[in-house]
């Protein structure tokens, strides 16, 4: 069958013809999908299908500030309120008015900025026409547009990276979340320094961290508010029942879904205000380290507790270095652990085993085996709890009011958990609470002159002398 090309098109390389049938295919899905302009001109539209739009497009606060004068768009929103789809949608919007522009996507991890902000469902590759559609190189950490618009992809744990490039503007995602808050802030915004006017769009849930309320109340900062369900019509079913319903009417609810900035609770077991002057970026020279871990019970959407914490050689003091909590499997569980326990150099696990079932430490001893170690010589501690989840948790509770309990970095989850658990109000303590109280409790009844219990046939699983030592562990002596 022939073709009656336009006569421009005729002398194309067949490379560069099967470039457009591409883009024409796609664009032929894009209609078809549904997939519409995201910027709707109806002044308060609530971002439900309508004439002109018949698809998921802009609500009207997910839309910039329409003045000129501010620097920072700082949306404070609860989760499923679309602050990814809104941030990948600006910074694709600043690419394509500015050619040749540079920008900066920031996450609190790596794997966040990759996972999310780019590939992500509502990131940039996902929202991205397929007329204006950029080209994604991971090895370079940069996408491109076909303006030559270029945006580098950073992580929260490594500010450094930050120092030296310079962007006209930035994306900033879960900035509550971030490890190295104010380290890696401060390195953005010095390079934060072409063009006439830089910005940053901010999409995070919010804390009541310094940096979040000194930009609450900063005039050069445009603040949205919203909640879960400004957009409760485009999430799955599933997630109502699953996250709304188990969270609504609690104190994690308020922050998570309705996006309040919860101050210091009466009655919480730790203050934030504790947490915060305390707080180190790196941990000093330490003596002994240890993972603990809380195995999930067996309520719905229980976790598995798993935090590294160690003890400072000069100050005997706490520092938690680390908070890998999550739903997991037992095996996955065990795994996650011995991978923490190699990581950051610990020296043994301690765990709860209050069910009083061999089949847990066997599980562990298995996944030690598994990873190169002798089962029979796992470095393991049990704990069997002889009180109740408050009376074991004061001791600790009391070490953060004494500033000897030290958090390396942020730790967003678990700081909330410890900020938000009333233990009058509920007698079952989270299981990241659980986990750093094994781990505090253990680490600080131990002598100073403690052995290091660790069988010589599982050298693989300990950190190599001369490794590359983790960068919350700068401080510490390894070997």
């Amino acid at each position: 069958m022939s073709v009656n090309l336009p006569d421009g098109w005729r002398n194309l390389p067949v490379s560069k013809l099967q470039e457009l049938k591409e883009t024409l295919e796609r664009l032929d899905e894009e209609k078809s999908s549904g997939l519409v302009p995201w910027l709707c001109t109806i002044p308060n539209c609530d971002g439900k299908p309508h004439k002109g739009r018949p698809g998921p497009h802009s609500r009207a606060e997910q839309r910039a500030p329409a003045d000129p004068d501010w620097d920072a768009w700082l949306l404070l929103a609860g989760r499923g309120f679309g602050k990814t789809r809104t941030g990948a949608e600006w910074v694709i919007q600043m690419a394509k008015d500015n050619p040749g522009s540079r920008g900066a996507l920031v996450g609190p991890t790596a794997a966040d900025t990759r996972d999310i902000l780019v590939e992500g469902e509502s990131g940039i590759l996902g929202c991205a026409k397929s007329s204006f559609r950029p080209i994604y190189e991971p090895s370079k950490r940069r996408v491109t547009y076909p303006n030559g618009s270029i945006q580098t992809l950073y992580s929260a744990d490594e500010p450094d990276r930050l120092r030296g490039p310079q962007h006209h503007y930035a994306w900033f995602d879960e900035l509550a979340a971030w490890r190295r808050l104010q380290a890696t802030w401060d390195m953005a915004q010095f390079g934060l320094r072409l063009g006439d006017h830089p910005r940053v769009c901010i999409t995070t849930t919010p804390r009541p961290l310094p940096l979040i309320k000194q930009l609450v109340k900063d005039d050069k900062t445009r603040v949205v508010r919203g909640s879960t369900y400004d957009n409760l019509h485009n999430l799955a079913p599933t997630f109502r029942s699953m996250v709304v319903d188990r969270y609504e009417g609690t104190t994690l609810g308020r922050q998570e879904l309705h996006a309040d900035i919860l101050e210091d609770l009466p009655g919480a077991l730790v203050a934030r205000a504790h947490i915060d002057a305390t707080r180190v970026d790196e941990a000093p020279e330490l003596d002994l380290v240890i993972v603990a871990m809380d195995p999930a019970g067996t309520g719905t959407g229980d976790e598995t507790g798993l935090v590294a914490v160690g003890r400072g050689a000069a100050d005997g003091h706490a520092y938690v270095l680390a908070d890998h909590s999550q739903r997991l499997s037992a095996q996955a569980a065990a795994d996650r652990a011995w991978w923490m326990y190699g990581e950051y150099g610990a020296e043994y696990l301690v765990y709860e085993d209050n069910y009083g079932k061999q089949w847990l430490t066997d599980g562990l001893k298995d996944a030690y085996r598994r990873k190169g170690g002798d089962r029979e010589f796992a470095p393991l501690r049990s704990v069997t709890a002889q009180h109740g989840k408050k009376l074991r948790a004061q001791p600790v509770a009391m070490r953060y009011e004494q500033n000897k309990v030290h958090h390396v970095g942020s730790l967003p989850e678990l700081e909330d958990q410890l900020t938000t658990w009333i233990p009058e109000e509920s007698p079952d303590s989270p299981d990241r609470i659980d986990a750093l109280v094994h781990g505090v409790t253990d680490l600080l009844k131990r002598e100073r002159s403690v052995a290091r219990i660790v069988s010589p046939h599982a050298a693989g699983l300990g950190r190599a002398r001369g490794a590359a030592v983790h960068p919350l562990m700068k401080g510490r002596r390894t070997g």
